[in-house]
């Protein structure tokens, strides 16, 4: 597949199923999320990976994150199943570092970049994700439980591994009707 294939095929699919990705796709998805805009270097951007035993670990933290905060019933009642949806997650975190150049929204930016190229290296590779975020992604309790800062910030969980229907989707949008000139 070639980029600009890529670029204009690329999808989100929310039915994965395994396997998700091998070592070596592993590896290409990692690389791929280190090659982003980053200004000033600072490398705004870490992961948790989550498979096998992790996801139950994962749901459990959703769980408890629910009950404590007090999320409606369903929130806490799906809660321990929505790291099972993908045999892996990555989850994307931007560690917020003071920088005079620098700004919060370029470091989360930077952090969303890398959400993306990650996504892409693995459509890349013949299998899909779907990127995600919600009441998990903004829980104290949640990240409190993952070991965060409290200036870090859950930039999305990428669910990750081979689609179970193969359906390209229709496109959407007309370039014209999102760009202008000046």
């Amino acid at each position: 597949m070639d980029a600009i294939e890529l670029l204009l095929t690329r999808q989100s699919d929310s039915n994965l199923s395994f396997p998700g990705p091998n070592p070596a796709q592993l590896e290409i998805i990692k690389k791929a999320a280190l090659k982003v805009p980053d200004h000033g270097g600072l490398t705004p951007f870490k992961f948790i990976i989550v498979e096998e035993r992790g996801r139950e670990k994962l749901g459990e933290i959703y769980y408890q994150a629910a009950v404590k905060e007090q999320q409606e019933q369903r929130v806490i009642d799906r809660a321990r199943q929505l790291p099972e949806r993908a045999p892996m997650l990555i989850i994307a975190i931007s560690p917020y570092q003071e920088h005079p150049k620098v700004p919060r929204i370029e470091q989360i930016q930077s952090a969303g970049c890398s959400v993306f190229a990650m996504q892409q290296a693995a459509f890349a590779q013949g299998l899909s994700g779907v990127w995600r975020t919600g009441y998990f992604a903004q829980s104290p309790e949640v990240k409190k439980q993952l070991g965060l800062d409290g200036k870090d910030e859950i930039v999305g969980y990428l669910y990750l591994g081979t689609p179970t229907v193969q359906c390209t989707k229709p496109t959407r949008h007309k370039p014209e009707d999102f760009f202008s000139s000046l």
